[in-house]
């Protein structure tokens, strides 16, 4: 087996990683007012995960990243279920949400909405289903 030269892939995805899993972030946090959301986020950070497999290989990432990507689909589904069912406990129709304004030490006045926990679940889901399907395709032999 040949040994490949890719530092600067190495390198680079260190960099192209952390800035795709903060837009990630900056996405998700701003699904509900904004455009973006779960899934958006959620297609932003299987890309950092699936550029971290091809720059490191999969014993690397696995070993920084010890997620059962299926289980995080079903943790995913459960919380997006159990926050559209909850709305069902204070009498409002399937999905309604509701938001208030809460105050931060660091951020200050901060608004929350329940949509950012369906929102939660939508990234899980995505992230477990997105990772489940490049997995399963690499390792076919």
């Amino acid at each position: 087996m040949a040994k490949t030269n890719d530092l600067i892939l190495k390198t680079m995805t260190v960099l192209i990683a952390f800035i795709l899993f903060g837009f990630a972030v900056n996405l998700f946090l701003a699904g509900h007012n904004e455009p973006g959301g779960g899934f958006v986020g959620g297609l932003m950070t299987a890309a950092a995960i699936v550029l971290m497999y091809m720059a490191y290989g999969e014993k690397a990432v696995n070993k920084v990243l010890p997620v059962n990507y299926r289980t995080m689909i079903a943790i995913g589904l459960i919380i997006a279920i159990a926050t559209g069912v909850g709305s069902f406990l204070f009498g409002q129709p399937f999905l309604s949400q509701t938001f208030d304004y809460f105050h931060f030490p660091v951020f200050g006045e901060v608004e929350l909405a329940t949509a950012l926990l369906f929102d939660l679940g939508v990234y899980l889901t995505v992230i477990g289903v997105t990772m489940t399907i490049v997995l399963t395709i690499s390792s076919d032999r």
